[in-house]
């Protein structure tokens, strides 16, 4: 277990619909030692919001004022919708000059992913893909592989990932791991926070939908440019999607076969990372090496500010 550590937690998109899943979450993080803070991200309301426009882009400004201590952690309390509509209200150059190469983790997925995206690009910002509050530690059964995980990332310099997921694409392949939510990816393409990342490892996840509308994305991806410019997409846990009957055949692995067809890149399967119980923590921004063969695929990944 990490040493007992401070955790903001920040709400830039929806709030908890549930109050008994925030105060499990936040309960068995006390149990384990560390100092909770920020409680008030999780009592927030505006329409479907964790308050207003100004309220939660004045909750992620907080962090550039240099008279305020810094925690070891900011959580995002959960993802939904609400972060796109911040980012042309952040403080870049003040969250660049106060939190560069500092030993703070800012952590989250989904939604989440539009802060990381603008932080990355406007302030070169490393963030982490990792669990949330709801969805992960106030989960009814907390998963050991996803804290043990989310652990080992935020206090180790590097580490590895093995997978053990049969791979139609070989790869040997290093760059910049960047990423999450393909939802967010796509939305955001063509502004100023999409990152211009080139020679990267793009990993993508999303929930809820159908292998064409995953399709779709991924082609505004590949047609605007940006998988081009990459060495490898990543393959993360697409969950939730419905097959129909006039899908005729069509299946996710189908989907991912006509991507591999178009891309130009080797397309990686099996990242356990996504809306699951069990993830990785990923640093967006760090520096990886990925090797992929038929038996599997090997992440190794360093070159992030971690916790001491």
């Amino acid at each position: 277990m990490s040493a007992h550590r401070t955790i903001q937690l920040i709400a830039p998109s929806g709030y908890p619909p549930d109050p008994a899943v925030v105060q499990r979450g936040i309960a068995r993080l006390r149990e384990e030692g560390h100092q909770v803070v920020g409680l008030e991200a999780t009592e927030r309301r505006y329409q479907r919001f964790a308050g207003t426009d100004s309220q939660r882009a004045a909750e992620l400004n907080r962090f550039a004022d240099p008279s305020r201590s810094l925690p070891d952690i900011a959580l995002a309390v959960r993802g939904g919708y609400g972060a796109v509509r911040i980012l042309h209200g952040l403080d870049y150059a003040g969250l660049q000059r106060r939190l560069a190469g500092r030993p703070i983790a800012f952590v989250g997925h989904s939604d989440f992913t539009a802060i990381q995206l603008a932080l990355y690009s406007q302030a070169g910002l490393t963030t982490f893909g990792g669990p949330m509050l709801l969805s992960d530690f106030g989960a009814e059964t907390l998963n050991a592989f996803t804290v043990n995980h989310f652990w080992n990332a935020l206090t180790s310099p590097s580490f590895t990932l093995k997978v053990d997921a049969p791979q139609v694409q070989s790869a040997n392949v290093s760059g910049v791991l960047w990423g999450g939510n393909l939802s967010i990816l796509a939305s955001l393409v063509g502004t100023p926070f999409m990152p211009w990342i080139n020679d990267g490892i793009l990993f993508i996840e999303d929930v809820n939908e159908q292998p064409f509308r995953i399709e779709r994305m991924i082609y505004q991806l590949h047609l605007s440019g940006i998988i081009a410019r990459q060495r490898a997409l990543l393959i993360g846990d697409f969950s939730g999607g419905k097959s129909f009957d006039y899908d005729n055949g069509y299946t996710l692995q189908e989907m991912i076969e006509q991507v591999r067809s178009v891309v130009g890149v080797p397309v990686i399967t099996g990242l356990p990372f996504g809306h699951v119980p069990e993830l990785v923590t990923l640093p967006f921004g760090g520096n990886a090496e990925l090797q992929a063969n038929p038996q599997g695929f090997e992440l190794q990944v360093s070159g992030y500010p971690h916790l001491s």
